[in-house]
C-alpha cells in the first residue's frame, strides 16, 4: 500500500510523503499517533477525486494555533499572560478568516472530514473539526459575517477549559469514578472565565464554552439551563461536540460509525437535542466520505465513491471484494439510497 497523501506532524511538517509504501513499522506508529484514517493508492478507484473543503495550509495554521496557543495554557497555572493586547483573538481571527474563506468556496456541498493527515492530539484536532461544521452550518443558516466569525470563535475556542483539567485524567483509558467525571465537567465554566475578558474574544464566544455541554431538559451542565436560556450557537456546538467525540476513536472505547452517531442525536432530538438543527447537520454532512473503504451488511467490502445529496448516509459504494475478501475481476457499484436492504456495517481503520 502507497499513500494518496501526505501525513503531516502537529508542527506542520511532513512527516511521510505520499506514495511511500507502508510496512508493519509505520503503521504501528501511526495508529500510535492517533492516525485513524489513510488515503491509499488504488487503481480501482483512481478515479475518485477527494477534494478537502479546506485546504492544507489552513488545516495546518490553524493547528499550530490551537496548539501554541492551548499550550500556553496548559502550561501555565493561572492564565497566561502571552503579550498585551488582542493576542488570541487576533492569531484565532486569522485562521478563522481562512477557514471561512476555503468553505466559501465550497459552499452548496456536502463537508467531508476526516482526521486522517495530522498526527496531533485529539483536543487540537476536535477544536479545529467543531469549528469547520459550525462555520460551514452557520453559512447554510445564512449567518451574517460577524455572527460567523463569533460562532466559529466560540466553536474553535469551545473546548479550552480542558487545558486547565488533568491531562492524565481526560486521556484516562477506562471508565471515569464520579469524582473524575464531575473535574472533567469543570471544563465548560473554566473556559468561560477564560475567554470572558480575552480582548478580540466576544462575550458570546465565551458563553459557547460555558453553554456546550447544556441541554433542551435541563440535563446538561454547570447550571443545567433549559432551551429558551441556551443560546442558538451553543445549541449548535452540542450536536456537532457531541457528533464529532462519538465519531472519533478515544483510548476508552471505539469510535461509532457515522449513522450510528446521527441515531443517537436523533433519539435526542427535542428533548437534548434542538430537532430543526439535527436535521439540518443531518442534510450538510457527507457522514461517509468519498474515498473511505467500508464493509457492507453482504459481507463484501468497497470504497464511497459518490455522495447522495438527499440521503448523505446512504453513498455509492463501489464494491471491490466479495464477502470472502476475494477481490472482483469486475468491480461493480451498489446505491444504498436505492437497496435498502444493504447497510454499513463497518468502515475500515488501520
Amino acid at each position: 500500500m502507497r499513500l494518496g497523501k501526505c501525513i503531516y506532524s502537529e508542527d506542520g511538517l511532513v512527516l511521510l510523503n505520499r506514495h511511500v509504501e507502508l510496512n508493519v513499522a509505520l503503521i504501528n506508529r501511526l495508529v500510535h499517533y492517533g492516525v485513524d484514517f489513510v488515503y491509499i493508492e488504488d487503481e480501482a478507484t483512481s478515479d475518485v477525486v477527494v477534494e478537502d473543503p479546506i485546504s492544507d495550509e489552513t488545516r495546518i495554521k490553524a493547528l499550530s494555533e490551537v496548539r501554541s496557543n492551548f499550550r500556553a495554557f496548559m502550561e501555565t497555572s493561572s492564565k497566561p499572560k502571552l503579550s498585551k493586547g488582542p493576542v488570541l483573538g487576533r492569531a484565532f481571527g486569522n485562521v478563522i478568516s481562512m477557514i471561512m474563506d476555503d468553505l466559501s468556496s465550497h459552499q452548496g456541498t456536502l463537508i467531508m472530514l476526516m482526521n486522517m493527515n495530522v498526527m496531533n492530539n485529539y483536543l487540537y484536532q476536535h477544536s479545529l473539526n467543531v469549528c469547520i461544521y459550525a462555520t460551514m452550518l452557520g453559512m447554510a443558516n445564512g449567518y451574517s459575517k460577524d455572527d460567523l466569525r463569533t460562532l466559529a470563535m466560540g466553536a474553535l475556542l469551545h473546548d479550552i477549559g480542558k487545558t486547565k483539567i488533568n491531562q492524565d485524567l481526560l486521556k484516562k483509558n477506562g471508565k471515569l469514578t464520579p469524582e473524575q467525571m464531575e473535574e472533567i465537567k469543570k471544563h465548560a465554566e473554566i473556559g468561560y472565565k477564560l475567554l470572558k475578558d480575552e480582548p478580540g474574544v466576544p462575550l458570546l464566544a465565551a458563553h459557547c464554552a460555558f453553554q456546550h455541554h447544556e441541554r433542551l431538559d435541563g440535563s446538561g451542565y454547570p447550571r443545567g439551563i433549559e432551551d429558551k436560556e441556551i443560546h442558538d450557537f451553543a445549541k449548535w456546538l452540542a450536536i456537532i461536540d457531541s457528533y464529532d467525540a462519538m465519531t472519533t476513536h478515544r483510548p476508552y472505547r471505539h469510535a461509532m460509525l457515522p449513522h450510528q452517531a446521527l441515531e443517537v442525536l436523533f433519539a435526542g432530538a427535542g428533548t437534548l437535542y434542538d430537532i430543526k438543527k439535527v436535521s439540518m447537520f443531518r442534510d450538510n454532512v457527507a457522514v461517509y466520505p468519498l474515498g473511505l473503504t467500508l464493509t457492507l451488511s453482504t459481507g463484501e467490502r468497497g470504497v464511497v465513491v459518490r455522495i447522495n445529496p438527499n440521503v448523505p448516509q446512504r453513498p455509492v459504494v463501489r464494491v471491490l471484494t466479495d464477502p470472502e475478501g476475494r477481490a472482483l475481476t469486475q468491480p461493480y457499484e451498489v446505491d444504498l439510497a436505492v437497496k435498502l436492504t444493504v447497510f454499513v456495517s463497518q468502515a475500515d481503520e488501520l
